[in-house]
């Protein structure tokens, strides 16, 4: 079933979900709305039980949240986050634990492989007929849909030429989301220069070192590289500067969540991002990015006020609330 079709249709919900694809953004919205269906958030904290790959050594934890009476709820929900990362016997171990899962709960497996994957081969073409198996595979019709219901939820429109070009970009829906937030914050119809200036700002060079200063930790030397461009442009840094930063963070809270993965366009900063998700976490990346995205709201909307120098105290206020990213947690 396409990822559509289960939010429109709404299917009954056994003792088996797979989420497939490879769309991670539409993983994560098919969980939380199977979540909703299933078991009401006041009575999750007893109900709920959540494993990741690195749980999956050992199947009997699993095994025992599977079969523990629910509590004041229909059912009990176990949630297996990312299988597609599993190696060999470890998936072959859950294979053979989802072949007896009892009434009474419901176990949802993320295993974002292309359902047509044959190495691995994809869980849910292995269970076949016995899980309902949501697809979350792109399409020109899924990006279509998921861009109009975004700008829909932000209250914003876009010229028809916007849509197109989204629709027919390479990248992900996580990114193309962000890229709506930011020009929606305008309060006006979004135009393809619109758009286009909005590409380059992650290809500023002064723009996206700031950014890279900032999350390695170096807040002196993007502090400095800030300064520069606003003596150069005193009205016009300090947006490029938060929204470069804004990306950088949203690029490692990717990386860091289980399985996370680069759009095309970007992979080839996989290799100096990796170890930087890994000493942050999704956590506080997630944070950075939304205090940056904050950030670029109070300058749209004149909460930082009009004179340069606000917004220049506002750009150094965040790179320095941000310096300690890399401390132990």
């Amino acid at each position: 079933m396409k990822y559509y079709e289960f939010i429109d249709k709404a299917p009954a919900v056994g003792r088996l979900v797979v989420i497939e694809g490879t769309a991670r953004l539409l993983a994560e919205q098919a969980l939380a709305t199977l979540l909703d269906r299933v078991l009401p958030p006041d009575l999750r904290a007893l109900n709920l039980s959540q494993f990741g790959p690195a749980d999956l050594d050992d199947t009997a934890p699993i095994r025992e949240a599977m079969q523990a009476m629910p509590f004041l709820a229909d059912r009990r929900v176990v949630v297996i986050n990312d299988a597609q990362t599993l190696r060999a016997q470890p998936r072959r171990d859950l294979f053979d634990l989802l072949q007896s899962v009892p009434e009474g709960s419901t176990v949802i497996v993320m295993d974002l492989l292309a359902p047509r994957s044959a190495k691995p081969q994809g869980l849910g073409a292995l269970l076949g007929r016995a899980a309902l198996r949501i697809d979350t595979s792109m399409s020109d019709e899924v990006r279509q849909r998921f861009i109009g219901e975004t700008l829909s939820a932000l209250g914003a429109s876009a010229e028809p030429r916007v849509i197109d070009a989204l629709v027919r970009s390479e990248a992900d829906l996580g990114a193309v989301r962000n890229d709506l937030q930011k020009l929606a914050l305008a309060g006006k119809k979004i135009t393809l220069r619109d758009l286009e200036s909005e590409s380059l700002v992650g290809d500023e060079p002064k723009a996206y070192k700031f950014a890279s200063f900032v999350v390695e930790g170096k807040t002196a030397r993007a502090l400095a590289v800030a300064g520069e461009l606003f003596a150069t442009d005193p009205r016009g840094a300090a947006m490029p500067l938060l929204s470069a930063l804004a990306t950088e963070c949203g690029l490692i809270w990717e990386l860091a969540r289980p399985g996370g993965a680069l759009p095309a366009r970007v992979a080839w900063r996989e290799r100096m991002l990796r170890p930087l998700a890994a000493q942050i976490g999704a956590r506080r990346a997630r944070a950075a990015h939304d205090r940056a995205m904050r950030g670029c709201e109070a300058i749209v909307t004149g909460q930082s006020g009009n004179d340069p120098e606000d917004q220049r105290t506002l750009v150094e206020r965040i790179a320095i609330e941000l310096s300690a990213l890399r401390a132990p947690r």
